[in-house]
């Protein structure tokens, strides 16, 4: 791979902060820029320590860590003899080495001190905790980059702050991109003019906008680092699934006037006696609103003794429902990333004329469902679990 001097490149140069934020969309460079900028600096820095960190050790092998060995091949620097496969570690001749982690495993998180640190494709780690984590023990200087698909903790608890460098590139920062890729996202731009799923995408991943604004139908909720310890469990909402789609649990908590939603639970293949196992396991013992389609799961998960019944649904319930999340202040949490994806993607359609509908399209709302059941049994049965003496 021939990394070519494109605006892009040169923008990230001039970025000089110890906090070296780079937002942007699709093909805008961002990652390779990043990766060039690092083993320049690795070769001109004799023993330094550089991390490379993403949310799983499979997005790394298809992203970061592929780019960086391509690269490295382009230049010709690429030596068998100084790449340790197993740990994914590059060391230079220099001495300097850059490793490649994954948050998921927390031991990492903890370990040594590095010099340079670059987050990749920060909204897909865990949270802002994991970050400070990483953060503390960092010496020099962090990157972080992401696409926007909506607003989380790097928007929320770095954008702004002292020593921070905040830049949005876009596809027309790289120079070097191919007409032919050029051409497929300016196809999408053309959809936009009638899809609002299309208008939505090319925001985010076009120009490097915040999505899941127009034409969402849940548009309003906040990403919070974990549950904060003052709310109370209102109980949980639960989507049955198999084969195609996944069983979902979505824990609900009251906190002042807002309602936390913290995704528990997102796996396909689950027969019921599965289910009563991962309840017992994690000690679930409170109120469970499920889907009441499945009447005969929802028994069969009595008869283990679990606290289950199906919701009550009417006429429209999947709008009244969507309706009633929208007139509360919402918090996801971090580690809800398949219910933070369904938000994004969650929109109400439009007809011929471009005007929304009352009918929601887009991704499945597997998580969201969930959601709506506890939400709505909440606030309809308000007394629910509560008992009084007289």
């Amino acid at each position: 791979m021939q990394v070519k001097k494109t605006i892009a490149l040169a923008k990230l140069r001039e970025l000089k902060g110890r906090v070296r934020i780079v937002k942007g969309g699709s093909s805008a460079g961002k990652t390779i820029c990043i990766l060039s900028i690092l083993i320049d600096y690795a070769l001109k820095n004799p023993g330094e320590v550089i991390s490379v960190v993403a949310g799983t050790v499979p997005a790394l092998r298809r992203g970061s860590y592929k780019d960086f060995i391509q690269i490295l091949k382009g230049l010709n620097r690429y030596k068998e003899s100084q790449h340790n496969k197993s740990i994914m570690r590059y060391t230079f001749n220099n001495g300097s080495y850059i490793e490649f982690f994954s948050t998921d495993d927390s031991s990492k998180l903890r370990g040594a001190r590095r010099d340079v640190l670059f987050v990749n494709e920060s909204n897909t780690i865990s949270g802002f905790d994991a970050y400070q984590e990483m953060a503390i023990r960092t010496n020099k200087h962090i990157w972080l980059d992401y696409n926007p698909a909506a607003l989380f903790w790097v928007d929320t608890q770095l954008v702004g702050q002292l020593d921070t460098d905040f830049i949005t590139l876009t596809y027309r920062d790289n120079d070097a991109l191919p007409k032919s890729i050029v051409d497929e996202l300016l196809k999408a731009r053309k959809k936009a003019e009638t899809s609002t799923y299309w208008k939505n995408w090319c925001r985010v991943y076009l120009d490097g906008l915040i999505g899941n604004i127009e034409g969402a139908c849940i548009p309003d909720w906040k990403e919070i680092d974990t549950v904060p310890n003052e709310a109370r469990l209102l109980g949980y909402g639960m989507d049955f699934g198999y084969s195609v789609d996944p069983t979902t649990l979505i824990a609900l908590y009251k906190w002042n006037d807002a309602y936390v939603y913290d995704e528990v639970l997102y796996q396909k293949g689950m027969l019921n006696r599965d289910i009563s196992r991962f309840l017992e396991s994690n000690d679930i013992r409170e109120n469970i609103t499920a889907d009441s389609a499945e009447p005969k799961s929802i028994a069969e998960l009595q008869g283990y003794g679990h606290n289950i019944h199906g919701v009550t649904k009417g006429r429209d319930s999947v709008v009244y429902g969507i309706n009633l999340m929208n007139q509360n202040e919402i918090y996801v949490s971090s580690r809800s990333k398949n219910l933070k994806r369904e938000l994004g993607g969650y929109i109400w359609s439009t007809d011929k004329e471009g005007n929304k509908t009352q009918k929601p399209s887009g991704l499945h709302p597997d998580c969201i469902d969930a959601a709506r059941y506890i939400l709505t049994d909440t606030l309809e049965n308000p007394n629910k679990g509560q008992y009084f003496i007289y």
